[in-house]
């Protein structure tokens, strides 16, 4: 089945750049020049993948990002900027975007971007084949946390929990390497799976995200533990 990517970018001549280049590379492609727009083609659509612009006229892209995960619309949006601006990024990451890139861009880095990403939502969304279930499907339990990989969930004791595909990717891979120390390089390299040159403040975001999903106090946190001077590590809570 052919992916659904939705382009949201006023400026046409970057637009068109995207969508043909996304058709080259044999995705189908909707567009919206407005916020508004964006968010109703977001909705109606059903992209497998948002490319949003930050500066949209009628409903700018933090908005849009904002009222989509309001709606418990987990799509993976990749956020589009002029700025080089660490406020804007961070901001956008928080309210729920996935990724970020700061224009100018090439058609190369897009394309190899919005691969990692569908790539991962692919195997998420991956229903199980008979053998698998009948091996049973994997899980994690430690304390109080339950996580199923195969059905993308989380629960904390009966509660479940509301992830965007990249934060579940991320607490997967905490998971698989419990009790081990990984430093925020690691993490880029593993989870997002391109160089960001230094740029770890996406790390710490979306650790603080998952720390206020799973942690009784984010401030105290039991699972993952801060490594002064290293990175994280995912433990078991000793009580």
């Amino acid at each position: 089945m052919t992916n659904k990517i939705l382009v949201v970018e006023d400026e046409i001549s970057i637009a068109t750049l995207l969508q043909y280049n996304l058709k080259q590379a044999g995705y189908e492609v909707v567009t919206a020049n407005d916020g508004r727009a964006g968010l109703d083609q977001a909705i109606s659509e059903k992209p497998d993948l948002i490319l949003l612009d930050l500066m949209l006229p009628k409903l700018d892209g933090m908005e849009v990002c904002k009222e989509l995960r309001m709606k418990k619309i987990n799509t993976p949006i990749i956020m589009l900027t002029a700025k080089d601006d660490e406020f804007d990024k961070v901001l956008g990451l928080e309210l729920g975007a996935d990724d970020y890139m700061t224009k100018p861009f090439s058609p190369r880095e897009v394309m190899a971007r919005v691969k990692a990403v569908l790539r991962r939502s692919k195997v998420i969304d991956q229903p199980q084949d008979e053998n698998e279930q009948a091996m049973g499907e994997k899980s994690y339990h430690i304390g109080h946390l339950n996580v199923y990989p195969d059905r993308f969930e989380a629960f904390l004791d009966d509660r479940l929990l509301e992830f965007t595909p990249k934060e579940f990717e991320l607490l997967l891979y905490l998971l698989e390497n419990k009790n081990r120390v990984l430093t925020r390089d690691q993490l880029l390299s593993a989870v997002w799976h391109y160089d960001f040159a230094g740029d770890t403040r996406i790390v710490d975001v979306h650790i603080s995200h998952l720390r206020d999903q799973i942690e009784e106090n984010s401030r105290k946190p039991k699972f993952i533990k801060t490594i002064r001077g290293l990175g994280y590590k995912f433990e078991e809570p000793k009580n």
